[in-house]
């Protein structure tokens, strides 16, 4: 049976991407076969006629399989806005149920498949669904990336908060360390581990480029 996991994040910009590109890379050094979706992509850029994003490349690349763009991706918008804003001024709107048909038609090619969410837990994808609804219709336990730097705990407790109100499993949360000299690092994890009711997976140190293969070996809870 296919395992399934939705990897959502405190914040943009805060290693949704890497922490999945790692779990991929986790599940591939036991041998399985693994797959990554990025349903939803705002900040795109036309490549070879088609809107591309790049950490949807990136997921693309690190599978098990060659899967087709439009898969991985299958809505992807141009401008750097919210999901419902540049799906407006796009004149098109993101449907729960094409992204459903997708997963559903990819988990079945795959041990393992991560979809990765975009933005925070309740990024809004059109007039009346956000993230949330997404993680809820494909009925995925969730992966919470935590961004540490300033003003995290708030975050993190927060989104830990509205995954417990949305009625999800959460399977784990991964510190993701995205300032290079964070004052009080370990100081604040251990503050997060006493405050969200969900084991850390591991702590992945800042760095400069995506190095999977050492990502993967940083976590620190069977998953």
């Amino acid at each position: 049976m296919t395992q399934g996991y939705f990897v959502t994040g405190t914040d943009t910009g805060i290693g949704k991407t890497w922490s999945t590109i790692a779990l991929m890379q986790y599940f591939k050094n036991q041998g399985k076969t693994v797959v990554g979706m990025k349903p939803v992509a705002s900040g795109c850029e036309r490549i070879d006629g088609q809107l591309k994003n790049e950490d949807a490349l990136l997921l693309q690349q690190h599978a098990s399989l060659a899967l087709p763009y439009q898969d991985v991706n299958p809505y992807a918008f141009a401008m750097p806005v919210s999901p419902h804003i540049a799906a407006e001024q796009a004149g098109a709107e993101i449907v729960l149920k094409n992204i459903i048909d997708k997963y559903q038609k990819i988990e079945k090619l795959a041990d393992v498949v991560l979809v990765e969410g975009v933005g925070g837990w309740l990024v809004p994808l059109n007039a009346h669904q956000d993230v949330a609804d997404l993680a809820r219709e494909l009925d995925l336990p969730v992966i919470l990336v935590v961004g540490m730097r300033l003003g995290c705990i708030n975050q993190a407790k927060t989104t830990f908060a509205a995954l417990q109100k949305s009625g999800v499993k959460c399977q784990g949360w991964i510190a993701s360390c995205v300032e290079k000299d964070m004052l009080m690092l370990d100081e604040n994890i251990q503050s997060l581990c006493l405050s969200i009711n969900a084991p850390l997976l591991a702590v992945f140190p800042y760095m400069e480029t995506l190095d999977p293969e050492l990502f993967s070996e940083e976590f620190i809870c069977e998953i």
